[in-house]
This record gives C-alpha cells, structure tokens and sequence, in this order.
C-alpha cells in the first residue's frame, strides 16, 4: 500500500509540476503514517504564483479519483480509500505574511491570531519539486526569525491561555458542563502554543501537539504530570480541574 501512495505522489507532482506558474510542490507529514492510521491523509502544499488551470480542468488531469471538491484554493478527492487533499498556495501571500514576521512587527496583529502553524509547514514539508530556489531562501529567513517575534507572540498566545483559565473558572463557579469542557480545551491549545513560543518552535498540527510540546527543551518542572492530570477524562470536578489550570499557567507564566 506504501507502493501505491508514492506512485500516486509521484503522479501528481509529476503533472503540477509541469504547471508553468508552480514554483515548489512539498508533501506534508501527514502522508508519513501507514494508510491505515486513521490520522492518513496525502496532502501536497503547491506554492505558486499567477494562474494554475481552473478546478475542473485539474479534476480531468488526475484521472481516476471520485468524491472531487474544490474550495478553489484546496482540491479534496479519494483514490479509492486513499485520501488525497491538493492546497494551493499563493507566493506573493507567503512573502506578505513572513515579512511581517521578519521586519514589520508593527502588523504582528494581522497573523497572531492565525498563529504559526502556517510558518511550520513551510519549513518541515518535504520538498518534492522546486523550480527555483525560492523556498530555500525562504526556510533561511524562517530559521532567523527574531526573539521580538518570539517574545510577541508569547504574549499574545500567553493572553488567550489567561482569557480561558478565566473562561474555566467562571465555568467551575456556575457548573456549566459544556462552558468548561469549551473552556478547558481553549486552555490547554493556549497554554501549548506559549510553550511553543518560549522554546521558538513553530506550532505543529494538531496530532503533533501532545509528542512535540512534552519534548521541548524548556517546560516548568511538573508540567508532564499537571498536563496528563489535566487531561484525563474522570477528573473529579470541574473545581479539581480549574485549581490544575492555575498551576499550570503559574508555571508557564514564571518562564
């Protein structure tokens, strides 16, 4: 099955490649896993700039697939069980948004909320295909992002984690089951993204989280067993949750 997956990588980067205008075709993590993880999907990230043929040209071009949809920047089909998702990304975008990360901090309030997801698949996706070497300069400039960025977004990630310990305290004192259950998750993806800030790691996707934050450099010294106690789905109170909340933000707060 492994067999199958490249030969149809190999297919698509093979026929978007020939697409005048695509600059860099990379494969994202997600393909990495065995088909029957349930987390598999074949997402290819296709950097671009000016026209590409239009949906239901590409449709043609891909042969035999079903299920086809398309956003007009993303491309959602099946290869028989095999999940197949094309995102199409503009260059000039991409430029915009790094420099406001690398020089123009004064717009940092344009992408905080969008956080750094964005930067980490364009530095850890496989490269496939490049014209040029665009996306090369383009991983420089990422790997010399500045501590003003870093410290920037800390704050601004350190803030909604706080904005939702309040959430799960108000949520506690009232016993609204799904305001806290709302509350908590809001918390722990906040207080994770401050970590990720601290250490100046990009935020990874949303399966990676729990792996890649447990294993940064810099964590408070009981984060592992407030994190797992946070986590498990018979704590017993939503009181019991909130006071584990609170000492796990004092501890990211005093880093």
């Amino acid at each position: 099955m492994r067999y199958k997956v490249k030969s149809l990588i190999e297919k698509y980067v093979q026929i978007i490649s020939r697409w005048e205008n695509v600059e860099c075709i990379t494969l994202n993590e997600a393909a990495l896993p065995d088909v029957l993880d349930p987390y598999f999907a074949l997402i290819l990230d296709i950097f671009h700039q000016g026209t590409i043929p239009l949906a239901e040209e590409r449709a043609a071009l891909f042969g035999d697939i079903s299920v086809f949809e398309s956003s007009g920047s993303k491309d959602r089909f099946l290869v028989g069980d095999i999940p197949v998702h094309l995102e199409y990304k503009t260059i000039s975008k991409i430029d915009e948004i790094l420099a406001i990360a690398t020089s123009r901090l004064d717009a940092l309030y344009l992408i905080k909320d969008s956080g750094t997801y964005g930067f980490y698949r364009l530095n850890e996706g496989e490269i496939l295909f490049s014209r040029g070497d665009w996306m090369t300069k383009l991983r420089l400039k990422l790997g010399a992002v500045t501590d003003d960025f870093w410290n920037a977004m800390r704050s601004a990630c350190q803030s909604k984690m706080e904005h939702f310990l309040s959430d799960l305290g108000a949520a506690y004192i009232q016993e609204d089951d799904f305001f806290s259950l709302i509350s908590a998750s809001g918390f722990i993806k906040a207080a994770c993204m401050t970590l990720l800030c601290i250490n100046h790691r990009f935020e990874p996707s949303h399966r990676q989280y729990y792996q890649q934050v447990l294993a940064l450099p810099v964590l408070p010294g009981s984060f592992r067993a407030q994190l797992e106690t946070f986590l498990r789905s018979d704590v017993e109170s939503h009181q019991h949750r909130y006071a584990v909340a609170q000492l796990i933000a004092r501890g990211i707060i005093a880093l």
